[in-house]
């Protein structure tokens, strides 16, 4: 009895083993059934647009050098303060050159005896000219030797202060010395790298001098940036940029392109092109200088033109085509080779071959049913 029933049993558990195998293989030689997401085409503007990296500067700095070289005495601005031409910048205290100080103390002594001496000889040959005993003509010569000697001792002597003070003797507490240090522009005050007690040199033919203050106008700023070779060659002066300054949110300022570069310079495998372009800032608009900024260049637009997602289309060699919807229930579609337009990337402008009621397969959302 046990030993007919193990038989029925295992009999059972082989028809249900060979009868699993064949829904298995049933089931697997199926064909399965796949939805497409379908959308319409529509209308919207497409902007083609390249961006250029860079920052906002001022349209010129002018850096404010010293015309003597010494130690710094005194400032007079600090960053940020607005100054006009011809304000007071820096004091600076000359440190004379030993040589050169030597060298015109002992010309002001000479210069100092000789003078002694033609007065010496002017009052004594005056006194024989007014006895009538020389011509007029030999004591003009004893006079001109007098006002020259005077003279000398007045340029020895402008030479020593000059040394000294850096200015004439004459010029010495009038302010009119190359010793203070005046703004050359007006504008504000955007640096001053040096201290009080910092040495600073006079620009001359071998140094560019030191600089002791920097200033520019912030009304007038520039962008400055680069574009890629490969983008250089759509854009031209005159084109309007869109421009969004990092550490302004949701604000933009409009700007014209005025320059591009003729060279270009290679950085990290890539050439780059330098440009600039002029902001228009409105009035009570402050900028930094040295803000980084992204400018958007129009190259082209569409506007309210018929598109699809780039991501729709498909290709046949260079033909691109679409699948129109024709039947919902079960979903069955047509090829329609269409003709394209204008791409930012994400959206195509098509210009032949769709109507906005026709609903187009999305070839990536293939889904089982």
């Amino acid at each position: 009895m046990i030993r007919k029933l193990l038989t029925s049993l295992l009999v059972l558990v082989l028809v249900a083993v060979f009868a699993g195998t064949l829904w298995f293989l049933y089931a697997k030689s199926r064909k399965k059934t796949i939805t497409w997401e379908t959308h319409t085409p529509f209308a919207t503007d497409i902007v083609k647009k390249t961006v250029a990296t860079g920052s906002v500067v001022p349209r010129q700095e002018v850096a404010i050098k010293p015309q003597v070289s010494g130690i710094v005495e005194e400032l007079f601005v600090e960053p940020g303060q607005q100054v006009k031409r011809d304000d007071l910048v820096a004091r600076v205290r000359i440190v004379p050159n030993i040589a050169a100080l030597s060298s015109a103390e002992n010309r002001l002594k000479v210069a100092k005896i000789k003078a002694a001496n033609a007065h010496n000889e002017y009052q004594r040959n005056k006194a024989v000219y007014e006895q009538g005993l020389i011509s007029e003509s030999d004591f003009l010569t004893f006079d001109l030797a007098r006002k020259s000697a005077d003279q000398e001792v007045a340029a020895a002597e402008d030479n020593l202060a000059v040394i000294r003070q850096g200015a004439r003797k004459a010029a010495v507490g009038t302010g009119d010395t190359n010793t203070l240090v005046r703004a050359t522009t007006s504008g504000m005050v955007l640096e001053v790298p040096i201290e009080v007690g910092d040495s600073v040199i006079e620009a001359n033919t071998f140094n560019a001098g030191t600089t002791i203050a920097t200033v520019a106008d912030m009304a007038q700023m520039i962008f400055k940036g680069k574009v890629d070779e490969s983008e250089v060659g759509k854009i031209r002066e005159g084109m309007p940029l869109l421009l969004t300054v990092g550490a302004i949110e949701a604000q933009t300022f409009d700007a014209t392109l005025e320059y591009i570069s003729p060279k270009g310079v290679e950085e990290n495998g890539a050439i780059q092109f330098e440009i600039r372009a002029a902001l228009d800032l409105k009035p009570g608009t402050f900028l930094r200088a040295n803000y980084s900024a992204n400018a958007d260049i129009v190259l082209d637009r569409r506007d309210n033109v018929l598109a699809i997602q780039e991501s729709w289309l498909q290709f046949d060699k260079d033909q691109p085509y679409v699948e129109v919807e024709t039947q919902a229930e079960p979903q069955r579609f047509e090829r329609r080779d269409v003709t394209t337009g204008l791409s930012d990337g994400i959206t195509i402008e098509v210009v032949k071959g769709l109507s906005k009621d026709d609903r187009i397969k999305d070839p990536n959302s293939a889904q089982p049913a």
